[in-house]
């Protein structure tokens, strides 16, 4: 079966789009969605074989970060350890262009934690309507990753997704060309703070 396309509108988000799209997730799917980014690539956390072709349509190591998008702040204890020092910093920037890495809570499904090899997660609460409605009505964190382009690039065009990944992709949820701007990446597992990667979002505003 080749890959759906559904323009959205980010400003205007037509909610049954992103409730066919949650459906899809719960069934096992792969998608693709705007984030306030780049387009990421998304599998319901929860879905094993969706994470399982997350990792294949990758081709990374097992120990590489993929992220969870949230629509908000109130679920993120479930899934990480995040002190009160962060926590603050992540209500003055979050919604926003900003990727915090923290320890992984227990309650992280040990199948996931064992296919990524790692106890630490990327948390993200972008400032995308398209992107939290989609993890509001999945009613659990996506799990989440930059559209691969070769080892170290990605795409922000969504006929060149779909071109690329006809038969690997069950979705996409097409807004146009994105910028090539990820996220800022900060790592709070270690003291002081460190800049994995700057993007999108001020490093001030961290610090």
């Amino acid at each position: 079966m080749e890959i759906e396309i559904f323009q959205i509108d980010p400003y205007n988000v037509d909610q049954k789009l992103i409730l066919q799209a949650s459906d899809l997730l719960k069934r096992g799917s792969v998608i693709v969605y705007p984030t306030d980014t780049i387009y990421g690539l998304a599998a319901d956390i929860l879905h094993r074989d969706a994470v399982a072709r997350i990792f294949k349509i990758k081709k990374v190591s097992r120990q590489k970060l993929l992220s969870l998008i949230f629509p908000d702040l109130k679920q993120i204890a479930d899934w990480v350890h995040v002190p009160n020092s962060v926590y603050r910093v992540m209500r003055r920037v979050l919604p926003g262009a900003y990727t915090f890495i923290l320890p992984a809570a227990s309650e992280v499904p040990r199948s996931f934690l064992k296919l990524q090899n790692r106890r630490t997660l990327g948390i993200r609460v972008p400032d995308s309507a398209v992107a939290r409605s989609l993890a509001e009505a999945l009613g659990r964190p996506l799990l989440s990753t930059s559209v691969p382009k070769g080892s170290d690039d990605f795409i922000t065009d969504p006929r060149e997704i779909a071109e690329q990944y006809r038969y690997q992709i069950d979705l996409i949820l097409d807004i146009g060309l994105m910028p090539r701007i990820p996220s800022t990446v900060v790592d709070f597992t270690v003291d002081p703070p460190e800049i994995i990667r700057e993007g999108a979002g001020d490093v001030r505003a961290i610090f």
